[in-house]
């Protein structure tokens, strides 16, 4: 597990705060006190679906926007950070010069050069042709194994994931890794099952149309080859919840080892491609995944090999060609993979395209513009309730040996939490952009950050470095650092209301900062120690009880029926389901501590702990195309927004009383069957 991440957010110190005045509010679709009740349907019984009861009203009448697969509350602001970097982005390409020096200089001129769409036209697939004759230049397997170590600076696609990484037994080094990759449909199972049968059928006709823009001869003989080629790669490769298993994905060996294990494929060409020489040491994901696909490489006809990767380069570049490639990748993988019924407006892609290539240079000014210093401090003293909440919940659990209980309260004292922005900002000097070359400012972006990357081995791990740019809607877990990360951008309504009642508050961001510090401690963080090292330091008996505890858990989501012909994958959503019954057993722990004795106040009828769950449903309200939560259910470690609500609330005790929940309603759980992990 290289990180464990969900949303999480904003804010201020409730128990401190909850008295105190402030400024009237505006009106907000949150209601007065930060939970708007229109939204509830109140014909549902809470006990049957609490999900339907908070927020069917809302779903019902929401219309997910055209450019959207999905919508809710969470995408809401994220298309207020757009819009905000949009208007950074759009004052920057103004002043844009041919040879930008500042950050966002260089940011404005990246969507200046994907805004040019007559200038894109122009150009067609010109921009291509260098990268499409390192492909047609592939004579032997060497050649090919070059070329695939090409990918991690170029448009270029490889059947490996390459990486520089803190080690996970060694957090104070980096280690080179080295995961699965080859496959352009989201998953293995979209090669091989049943449900996909209809979008694989759709695949061939992609793959034949896209290799015949770019001109490649005889797209439909190549077409075929490829997804045989594909389907093979599939076949042989790990399954999502497999990859997540820590233990089994931490392989180190030499570069001796690696020939040993896989000799028929140039590594030694492979790895000098890609900068790194001859490497004494390479930390492996999916072992045998990676040394099959390598064989299978090594006897493959090299007219496959090339045909193979022209279809990588296509997709990947896709987005920076002319509007026959954009509507032809959109087509697949948004419309015909997603339900999605229009591609996002050009400025959309533009900001997202800039984001990629100088994405922390615009988070500077973004920070400077829309993150107010306060914010900062207010939620330093946030997640410090928090785990003041997750101290006293680990003192008193009743399953955990003494032994193990000590080593957990260390790891949890010793939490980092970065809030905001990075303590320092990326240097962009050496990146060289201009606004007339969209696909060449795309490719030296990502040239620039391997060489970044790469810069980075030999040295001690750089702990201020961030896996997110304080822009985006999203938070995430860093086990090896033993961290938790919180962007500027999520720390916002519906996370965080200055005008909320504190138990709405301690619901929506209190539950989903209570997750992130839950990740440390799921069925994957737990491996990692107090100082980030993947160790076993937990004894036999505990082991066995939490395992017990998780299976009992996964189960209950196993039996969910979201989507007919589709059921949630327990393994694949392990992580993320114990991180959400966590992260709201803390959030009601910590509101609780917040009235330090005194009776929570009613408002419009609604109790203290009634509105504690309503803050965490609230975050979820969304609605997804089916199509979209199939995918969804396929490769996203998190369960859909309904599992995220019902499934950890019906295993708190509180809820039964908070709701009257009664023996027999759908969602009634008896306390012997009620799932404790943290």
């Amino acid at each position: 597990m290289k990180k464990a991440w969900l949303i999480a957010g904003v804010a201020l110190s409730f128990a401190a705060n909850a008295a105190e005045k402030t400024a009237p509010a505006p009106p907000s679709p949150f209601g007065p006190w930060g939970f708007n009740l229109s939204g509830e349907d109140t014909a549902v019984v809470p006990g049957n679906n609490f999900f339907e009861f908070a927020n069917g009203t809302y779903v019902k009448n929401l219309v997910i926007p055209p450019d959207k697969s999905r919508f809710g509350a969470f995408n809401a602001l994220a298309d207020l950070s757009e819009t905000r970097v949009h208007g950074i982005l759009e004052a920057a390409a103004a002043k844009a010069t041919l040879a930008p020096t500042s950050p966002v200089e260089k940011a404005g001129a990246v969507y200046k050069a994907f805004m040019d769409e007559a200038g894109v036209e122009k150009r067609g697939t010109t921009p291509l042709a260098a990268d499409l004759a390192l492909i047609k230049g592939v004579k032997t397997q060497a050649d090919y194994a070059r070329l695939l170590g090409l990918a991690s600076k170029t448009f270029l696609g490889s059947l490996f994931g390459l990486a520089i990484e803190p080690d996970e037994k060694d957090p104070n080094a980096y280690a080179i890794t080295l995961g699965q990759d080859g496959l352009a449909l989201p998953d293995r199972d979209y090669y091989l099952t049943q449900q996909f049968a209809d979008k694989r059928v759709k695949y061939a006709a992609f793959v034949e149309h896209i290799l015949a823009l770019g001109g490649w001869p005889d797209a439909k003989a190549a077409a075929g080859r490829i997804i045989a080629f594909e389907t093979k790669v599939a076949e042989i490769s790990w399954s999502r919840a497999e990859s997540r298993d820590a233990d089994k994905t931490y392989n180190p060996m030499s570069f001796a080892q690696l020939q040993a294990l896989a000799p028929g494929f140039d590594w030694g060409a492979y790895f000098a491609a890609a900068d790194l020489g001859r490497p004494a040491r390479v930390v492996l994901g999916e072992k045998s995944a990676i040394a099959k696909i390598a064989t299978l490489a090594a006897a493959t006809p090299i007219q496959t090999l090339q045909d193979w990767a022209a279809l990588h380069l296509l997709v990947n570049a896709a987005p920076m060609l002319p509007k026959a490639f954009v509507d032809a990748d959109f087509d697949f993988f948004k419309h015909t993979l997603q339900g999605q019924p229009q591609n996002r407006p050009r400025w959309k892609r533009a900001v997202a395209a800039a984001e990629a290539a100088v994405g922390e240079g615009i988070g500077e000014a973004y920070v400077a513009q829309f993150f107010p210093p306060e914010a900062r401090v207010k939620m330093a003293a946030l997640t410090h309730d928090l785990r003041d909440a997750f101290h006293r919940r680990l003192e008193h659990n009743s399953w955990m040996t003494p032994q193990t209980r000590q080593k957990a309260l260390e790891k949890l004292a010793t939490f980092d939490f970065q809030i905001g922005y990075p303590k320092k900002w990326r240097d962009y000097s050496g990146l060289h952009v201009t606004s007339t070359d969209l696909y060449g400012d795309v490719e030296r972006g990502g040239a620039f950050d391997w060489a970044f990357s790469v810069s980075h081995l030999g040295k001690p791990t750089d702990r201020d470095l961030w896996d997110m740019t304080p822009q985006t809607v999203n938070a995430y877990n860093m086990p090896v650092f033993n961290e938790v990360v919180f962007p500027a951008a999520i720390l916002q309504p519906p996370f965080f209301n200055l005008h909320a009642d504190p138990a709405v508050n301690y619901g929506a961001i209190g539950g989903v900062i209570g997750h992130e510090m839950t990740h440390s401690f799921d069925d994957q963080g737990r491996k990692f120690d107090a100082h980030g090292r993947l160790s076993d330091w937990w004894t036999p008996e505990d082991v066995k009880r939490f395992t017990a505890l998780a299976t009992s858990y996964g189960a209950q989501f196993a039996a969910m029926d979201i989507l007919p012909g589709a059921h949630i994958n327990p393994d694949l959503t392990m992580g993320e389901n114990i991180a959400d019954l966590g992260g709201l057993t803390l959030a009601l722990e910590a509101y609780h501590a917040s009235l330090h004795g005194k009776p929570a106040p009613v408002i419009d009828g609604t109790t203290g702990d009634q509105r504690v769950f309503f803050g965490w449903a609230q975050v979820w309200r969304q609605k997804s195309r089916p199509d979209a939560l199939r995918q969804q259910m396929t490769i996203d470690p998190h369960s859909p927004a309904e599992a995220r609500v019902n499934g950890p609330i019906h295993n708190i005790d509180a809820w039964y009383s908070a709701f009257d929940v009664k023996p027999g309603e759908k969602l009634y759980l008896a306390p012997k069957d009620r799932v404790r992990i943290w």
